[in-house]
């Protein structure tokens, strides 16, 4: 038998209005009204050009934010040889910051999967 939040007590519980006060508008709706995140775009945090629109990100099962295709050449490619391996690194093609790695095993059409750290990208919705 599962629970669901109106029956199961959590550790941590708060009013409507402390939760209010402890999380943004568009949190709130997402995480205590089971909202979904607006369409949009996710922007470098080092220089804020567009890197990835929301309906290029999919669940990769990685716990990154995962891509299967940037916006055309918001993004360079490096190989990374450290940690004792070969990866190709993902690097901001306006300001050269890091934003993680893209591999071969992503969804069709592309099959890339652009593992990219969440510290590295704001979002802005539509």
């Amino acid at each position: 038998m599962s629970t669901t939040t109106e029956t199961k007590r959590y550790p941590v519980t708060h009013t409507d209005a402390e939760w209010r006060k402890l999380l943004t508008p568009e949190q709130f709706h997402i995480m205590r009204e089971h909202g979904t995140e607006r369409a949009g775009t996710f922007y470098c945090a080092g220089c804020e050009q567009a890197l990835f629109a929301s309906k290029k990100k999919f669940e990769s099962g990685t716990g990154w934010p995962s891509f299967n295709d940037p916006v055309p050449g918001s993004v360079d490619t490096t190989t990374d040889r450290s940690w004792g391996m070969t990866r190709t690194e993902v690097n901001c093609s306006r300001c050269g910051s890091h934003l993680g790695h893209v591999f071969d095993d992503g969804p069709p059409p592309t099959h890339l999967r652009y593992c990219i750290n969440g510290v590295a990208l704001n979002f802005k919705p539509e």
